[in-house]
């Protein structure tokens, strides 16, 4: 008879260890490894076993007489979430949803299970019990789909028992933290738990050519609770983010085996659910009456969306010893860079003064192409001057005071054009190549950022 096993694993990173460790080598935390049962005691069968598998032998075949297979994309209906994954869902891919609770996840998956076209779909909840899934139903759709299974259910055993029966196009499991397979003796979210429940989610999204969905929860840190391994078997990772001050929610894509991972999906929550914004630029611009000091336009690009975004600065006089450094959808660190260029370069004081930096619409923005929109900005509201709201700007700054050029300029130049922009700052470097006389915008190059000062401020 087989004896149990055991192992300590890390309850921060997922480490594992054969002996208990005060610090773990992996992500330096002290005291958090635990003691976890990774096989009970007798023979361990296959959570998730068809009747028509039976005993197979992979052989290793040479790279060209493997035969290729076109890859048939499921749309989904909600054209956000197919132009993330990468065109839409792929057969027998897994995807794992992460977010903060309470931005939409389980609203979101509703809604795709609720209206995706001609699929069988199976929702498992192991947070919710039946009527409330049932009333998030009624108040996202008038008229739910009849292909639309709900189970509440948390042993995988009998989740995989009632897939037999059922035959689903679509598993959607919510969330993988609740799980837990009778072959671990642990508490469900464990690491080990977390990690063998997917495994056996895994197992039968590829042999059945089945699309899984998983969510997942995240830490206090914003990342995805469990082992990081959960990140590593998944075919697609996306993060859920928001501010829940506002309205819109961001759909990104953080790793993904079928597509770009660097797209990016935009909603509005309401009262009825999620609703796909189109034109992101739009939303994310204020609709002003008046011109106003410290507020300039960049072309920033998000995976394959060019957008439109409003950075807000403001300077003033410290009112402490030491001055205030903040920034809100933006990495201090970098802001901290630019305020260094502009006192070494350009010869602004700023030591004294507090500045604040804020991204418009809530959205979090590691674009090096805002790089000169903020400095503009910053000196804007230093100077009490606006900058015309028909001016947008399109370049990094180096640390010499440099403009640098930015990556697919044709398709930010193009989205400032649609919008009405009448102006633009690019790189000196992005003008080789560019035809210029297909936009009706004019378009600006500069090479230092003195000679972006001295266009718009005049000194």
């Amino acid at each position: 008879m087989a004896k149990t096993k055991s192992a300590y694993f890390c309850q921060n990173c997922g480490h594992e260890a054969a002996k208990w460790l005060g610090k773990c080598p992996s992500c330096n935390e002290w005291n958090t490894f635990v003691e976890e049962v990774i096989e009970k005691a007798g023979s361990k069968v296959p959570a998730w076993k068809t009747s028509t598998s039976g005993t197979r032998v992979n052989k290793p075949n040479k790279v060209d007489h493997i035969i290729s297979i076109s890859e048939d994309r499921i749309l989904t209906g909600d054209q956000e979430l197919d132009r993330v994954l990468g065109g839409g869902l792929v057969a027998g891919s897994v995807i794992l949803i992460g977010g903060e609770p309470g931005i939409g996840k389980s609203t979101l998956m509703l809604q795709l299970a609720l209206n995706i076209p001609g699929k069988k779909i199976l929702y498992i909840s192991g947070e919710e019990s039946e009527q409330q899934i049932k009333m998030r139903a009624e108040r996202i759709t008038s008229n739910p789909t009849s292909d639309c299974y709900i189970l509440t259910e948390t042993s995988t055993q009998n989740i995989f028992k009632q897939i037999e029966e059922l035959n689903p196009d679509l598993l959607i499991v919510d969330s993988i933290q609740t799980l837990h397979s009778a072959h671990i003796d642990a508490t469900p979210g464990s690491v080990s738990q977390v990690r063998e429940c997917t495994s056996e989610l895994l197992r039968f999204a590829k042999e059945t050519d089945t699309p899984v969905f998983l969510i997942g929860h995240i830490t206090k840190d914003g990342a995805i609770a469990g082992p990081k391994i959960l990140e590593h078997m998944v075919d697609t990772v996306l993060q859920f983010e928001g501010d829940r001050n506002h309205v819109y929610r961001i759909l990104r894509s953080i790793k993904n085996r079928f597509g770009a991972a660097a797209e990016l999906g935009i909603y509005a929550m309401h009262s009825t659910g999620l609703r796909q914004v189109s034109n992101p630029s739009e939303i994310l611009l204020s609709q002003r009456d008046e011109e106003m000091s410290g507020i300039a336009i960049s072309a920033t690009l998000e995976g394959a969306r060019p957008m439109l975004i409003e950075t807000q600065a403001l300077v003033s006089a410290a009112a402490y010893g030491t001055p205030q450094r903040s920034s809100n959808g933006f990495d201090t660190k970098r802001m901290n860079m630019l305020l260094a260029v502009l006192e070494k370069r350009c010869g602004f004081r700023l030591s004294t003064r507090d500045v604040f930096l804020n991204i418009a619409g809530g959205i979090k923005v590691e674009d090096p192409a805002i790089d000169l929109a903020i400095l503009v900005a910053i000196i804007s509201s230093h100077e009490d001057i606006f900058i015309s709201s028909k001016i947008c700007f399109a370049a990094e700054v180096g640390l010499s005071g440099e403009i640098r050029a930015v990556n697919r300029i044709e398709q930010r130049i193009s989205e400032a054009e649609k919008l009405g922009f009448k102006r633009i700052f690019i790189s000196n470097y992005n003008m080789k190549g560019l035809i210029t006389e297909r936009y009706k915008i004019e378009l600006t190059p500069v090479s230092k950022i003195e000679d972006v000062f001295s266009l718009l401020f005049g000194s």
